[in-house]
């Protein structure tokens, strides 16, 4: 058994997602159990260099986690042929650029989305890495987390019979941070900055909706200056999703995000982590009777899937990338699939400005 580094340029991990979710519980966490295990036995080793802006930030992040390489020079970086792997997670306003630089150099990219502001820089950049050659993925969290997977396993069972509608609910109340620390970055609030909640999450729903529902045929989307948004969206075999997302929402559900799924068989909640189920032999028969308190308690009447040990998303799909780089293993999260994300986006802010559905056609890159 030998072991194979995998060096990374990791741009953008000072910020909250990129420190969080990319460098402590992805890359340092796959560092600590040995590497990523490949199928001869092999194992690949993450060595990160951090870049970004905050030289402080940056010495006082790696000196935390114990790893020694980090700067604010990311041209030098980029030169160093020895990392292979360039991966951002910083501002979606300047992802489009990074990429195209990245790219130039000959690295191989993976990076957060959006992967550009607008469909002809998410396009373009796709075009390059396909130009040069250079293998590309793009991080597709939520089709990892625990919840999905129980509803993917619903899916593939055929317990919903056919579907007939999805109803997601996504956000929760951003304080202002007046008299409350805000839990969020302000510039996801700034147009200018690349910010707004369509461009953020639609590049979400896009990826869910294709790859548990349906191809995403049509969108028409309303919004409230943008830190909320409520989108309907027509997918392939007629299947109709209505996802609702905010940051000045106050939450009374199950979690944070929870997807209801109905179908004629069955029907479905699923959240970050738990998911429950209810049967069309164990539906209720409830009877309208506005005089009486409800008699049934619906929490009560649905069941949890099982299901357990499951990883941290976000790891999950590094692993399947960095296998992907070294066996040739299968992954279809491209940038192609990232630049569909800002295709139903930019849709949807055009469905908001003109007040009609726009239809989704085929994405050639």
């Amino acid at each position: 058994m030998a072991q194979q580094r995998l060096g990374i340029i990791m741009n953008g991990v000072t910020g909250r997602m990129g420190m969080n979710q990319h460098l402590i519980r992805s890359i340092l966490a796959i560092r600590a159990q040995g590497g990523v295990a490949l199928k001869n036995g092999d194992r690949v080793m993450p060595d990160p260099i951090l870049v970004g802006r905050n030289e402080a930030k940056l010495a006082h992040l790696a000196k935390a986690h114990g790893l020694t390489r980090w700067t604010s020079n990311l041209n030098a970086a980029l030169k160093n042929r020895e990392d292979t792997l360039f991966f951002d997670a910083a501002t979606t306003k300047l992802r489009a650029q990074l990429l195209r630089k990245a790219i130039a150099a000959g690295k191989d990219i993976y990076c957060e989305k959006p992967i550009a502001e607008t469909l002809e820089d998410a396009v373009d950049v796709a075009r390059a890495a396909k130009a040069a050659g250079v293998r590309h993925g793009v991080v597709q969290d939520k089709l990892f987390l625990p919840g999905l997977l129980k509803l993917k396993m619903l899916i593939d069972s055929g317990f919903f019979g056919r579907i007939l509608a999805v109803r997601g609910e996504f956000g929760y109340w951003v304080f202002e941070g007046d008299w409350q620390p805000a839990q969020r970055p302000s510039w996801n609030y700034r147009k200018k900055d690349g910010g707004g909640i369509i461009l953020d999450m639609l590049c979400h729903w896009r990826y869910v909706l294709d790859n548990l529902f349906g191809e995403v045929k049509s969108v028409s989307c309303k919004a409230d200056v943008d830190d909320a948004a409520y989108a309907t969206f027509q997918l392939a075999d007629g299947v109709v999703a209505h996802i609702n997302s905010s940051w000045c929402t106050r939450v009374r559900r199950d979690d944070l995000v929870t997807l209801h799924v109905d179908g004629t068989l069955g029907s479905a909640v699923a959240g970050l982590q738990k998911c429950w189920s209810q049967a069309r032999v164990n539906t209720p028969r409830p009877v309208w009777n506005p005089d009486v308190p409800q008699p049934i308690k619906f929490f009560e009447t649905w069941s949890e899937v099982p299901g357990d040990n499951y990883d941290n998303g976000f790891k999950a799909e590094w692993e399947i990338f960095i296998r992907h780089l070294y066996e040739g293993a299968p992954f279809k999260w491209t940038l192609t699939e990232g630049a569909k994300g800002v295709q139903l986006a930019e849709a949807g802010l055009r469905s908001w400005k003109e007040r009609r559905w726009i239809d989704i056609p085929e994405l050639e890159v």
